[in-house]
């Protein structure tokens, strides 16, 4: 009978593809996200100390309050609740969905029954979970309900709580003692001091000279190869100045060269694991340039409509069913020399083997990212495509070939020059034929894998036998210099929250997206430079509250609350034991920490209001960081309140108009270089142009306006 049970989810999206799976006698409705959090303008959190004697610890009582937007949603679903036989929670399967639900009963059962619990009573409410939105696993979840995990929610809960008590009582902090409006985060902060410290060891870098020598040789049948200077005298050979390879060059002008050997060994090259979350964030950000944000908004949009398994998640499982169909699909595909006979496994780093969900893989191989009629806008079929051709070349067979080194001794005088060429040949394609057919993911084994933006390609070396003398074809000498560490990018600093144990998969995206918001890093050609303004808060934080940008504390943080997850640990004791230390300091600190001083980026030039007023004392153009950016102010303020926009010069030409191209941003605040002239002159580019430069792309004319 229609109307019978009722099924909650998170998303309108999700709702509509649930019910397609399932009969008239459900109703499908979306909570639209949280219906229940802490209040926005205070703590919310009511502490009770060991001292009371009501309390044999401390005890921490979250406020939670209806959102006002959802209080509508929220009575709406109330009346269908009543009316329905049996309802069923179906958000998503971990912590945050899992307090979601929690949430909904909580309201729902006060509405209906008068309680006000937190105590999940017997009732028709029913948890059902799913990994992925297709008909056979929402059907196998209706058929084994089961109750809301307290376990989960409690580690959520401790983990808002937890961020509560360090936000509302550090930021009145950096207020009275950096500046005000600011705002401090336990995970955010980690990640700002991250930034700080790689833009520290860049500033202290000193660049070393060393020069690259490469012969080109030929063999007797004028097949021609290149090789690399190496050694001198059977000793490594370290070119430091331009004077030292002069001499070396003119040796090697003249030198008789010889092979000294060929060694050849066999490789077998196995491919990447399935994506996780961190590992498809990464690779969107090296692949095509995405914010961790923007994959995980895509990515969502993927899972709900159900093309892909859920994408917060740290395992590399897979299920027996989706090995099978890869097996299958492998082989009517490519044949059966790709297909494995036995499943390749991949060893999951998460700790939590209770709450372990599958990598992220498609929920149907058979659906090809190139088929016709799937539906999908471009975002999505991008990801998508990443997403199944990682899948599908994780269960291929390996790679195998033949890698090669030749060593060549070239001989002048009394010096004898070792050098050598490397290479390799392919034998069997195996899972890289999955890739070999679209040009831009050839480079996926290195850019994918080890996170580079561009992959070592080694050139095809001719068959040569030990004791062939070669012949000298030309040689080019290259300076070069030893480059610092490389500013962090969205998946270089995601790789390392994960590889330091900070964050989960639910928190990468959202901590990258904060420290931007609160303006402590910007982002310049898709890296993270720290602000002043992070800089100044960094270095307050580490000076005075150590523990919370150390990051084995923030680790250690991280497995407690993964400890309440599997119930090893009570969440209240876990808060109490980092809340005790944490007051007692944020005290001393209130009394004896000095004010830090904002460092000030000057334009050089004098304040054009004081300038004009004559009789004022002339103060400084100097550059401040406001609610929406960087903008132009009096160093006298507020006796001065001159305010201007500040424009990031680059010292480059416009390449259509002659203006200067400028730093901008979008309305979405990503960084672009544009022209000073806009919207007279519509040039703009998402890296540094080069004078020449003078193309625009759609995408970043649509964003812009």
């Amino acid at each position: 009978m229609p109307g019978m049970n009722l099924v909650i989810v998170e998303s309108p999206t999700k709702a509509r593809t649930l019910g397609k799976y399932l009969g008239e006698e459900y109703n499908v409705e979306a909570s639209y996200g949280h219906v229940r959090d802490l209040p926005e303008k205070r703590m919310g959190v009511v502490i009770t100390s060991p001292e009371n004697e009501d309390a044999p610890g401390w005890h921490f009582e979250p406020e939670y309050v209806q959102t006002g937007k959802q209080k509508g949603r929220m009575e709406e679903i109330r009346k269908l609740a009543e009316k329905s036989d049996r309802v069923y929670l179906a958000t998503d399967p971990d912590r945050e969905g899992e307090a979601i639900a929690w949430h909904v009963v909580m309201l729902l059962n006060s509405k209906i029954k008068g309680q006000n619990s937190n105590q999940i009573p017997n009732s028709n409410f029913k948890r059902i979970v799913f990994h992925e939105i297709t008909e056979s696993a929402v059907q196998e979840a209706l058929s084994h309900p089961g109750q809301i995990n307290m376990r989960l929610v409690e580690a959520q809960q401790a983990r808002r709580v937890v961020d509560r008590l360090v936000g509302y009582k550090l930021s009145p902090l950096l207020w009275r003692k950096v500046r005000r409006g600011l705002s401090a985060g336990r995970v955010q902060s980690v990640a700002v001091r991250l930034v700080v410290e790689r833009e520290r060891e860049i500033a202290a870098f000193i660049p070393e000279e060393y020069w690259i020598i490469m012969v080109k040789l030929h063999n007797f049948q004028f097949s021609i190869f290149n090789v690399q200077l190496v050694e001198k005298n059977e000793e490594k050979l370290k070119i430091t100045n331009g004077q030292e390879a002069g001499i070396a060059e003119q040796d090697l002008r003249k030198a008789e060269y010889t092979v000294d050997g060929v060694e050849k060994k066999d490789f077998r090259r196995s491919p990447p694991a399935p994506f996780t979350t961190s590992t498809l964030q990464q690779a969107a950000a090296n692949r095509i340039g995405w914010s961790a944000k923007r994959t995980m908004q895509v990515a969502q949009a993927l899972y709900e409509q159900g093309y892909i398994t859920y994408h917060r998640t740290d395992s590399t499982n897979l299920a027996v069913e989706a090995l099978r169909s890869a097996a299958r699909f492998i082989g009517n595909e490519y044949g059966s020399e790709y297909a494995l006979k036995i499943p390749r496994m991949y060893k999951t780093k998460s700790k939590l083997s209770q709450e372990a969900h599958e990598a992220i893989r498609p929920t149907k191989v058979d659906t090809v990212p190139d088929s016709q009629g799937l539906g999908l806008n471009r975002d999505e079929a991008r990801l998508y495509e990443m997403v199944w051709k990682r899948f599908v070349a994780c269960q291929m067979a390996e790679t195998r070939g033949v890698s090669v080194r030749v060593s060549v001794s070239g001989k002048a005088g009394g010096a004898v020059y070792g050098l050598e060429a490397k290479g390799e040949t392919i034998s069997f394609e195996g899972w890289l034929r999955l890739y070999k057919s679209n040009s831009k993911f050839k480079d996926q084994n290195s850019s994918e894998v080890n996170g580079e933006n561009e992959a070592t390609v080694d050139e095809r070396i001719p068959e040569v036998s030990e004791g062939e003398k070669l012949e000298f074809v030309d040689i080019k000498s290259e300076q070069k210099f030893t480059l610092p560490p490389a500013r962090y990018s969205d998946a270089s600093l995601i790789k390392t929250l994960e590889e330091k144990g900070i964050g989960r998969p639910s928190t990468y995206a959202p901590t990258l997206s904060t420290i931007q918001e609160r303006q402590y890093v910007e982002k310049v050609e898709k890296r993270f430079h720290p602000t002043a303004l992070g800089v100044a808060v960094n270095d307050f934080l580490a000076d005075n509250f150590a523990n919370i940008i150390d990051y084995g504390f923030t680790a250690k943080m991280e497995d407690e609350l993964d400890a309440i997850a599997v119930g090893e640990r009570e969440w209240q004791p876990v808060v109490g034991e980092f809340y005790e230390p944490f007051e007692k300091h944020l005290e001393q600190v209130s009394d004896t920490a000095q004010r830090v001083k904002v460092g000030v980026e000057e334009t050089g030039n004098p304040c054009p209001k004081c300038t004009s007023a004559g009789s004022m004392p002339v103060g400084r153009e100097i550059v401040r960081i406001g609610r929406y950016g960087k903008f132009l102010a009096c160093s006298r303020y507020p006796e001065c309140d001159y305010r201007a926009n500040f424009v990031n010069k680059t010292g480059i030409k416009c390449p259509k108009c002659g203006g200067d191209v400028i730093l901008r941003r979008t309305k979405s605040r990503k960084s672009f270089y544009g022209c000073s002239n806009y919207p007279k002159c519509d040039f703009a580019s998402w890296t540094r142009p080069t004078p020449k430069a003078s193309e625009m792309t759609d995408k970043l004319k649509g964003e812009v306006k």
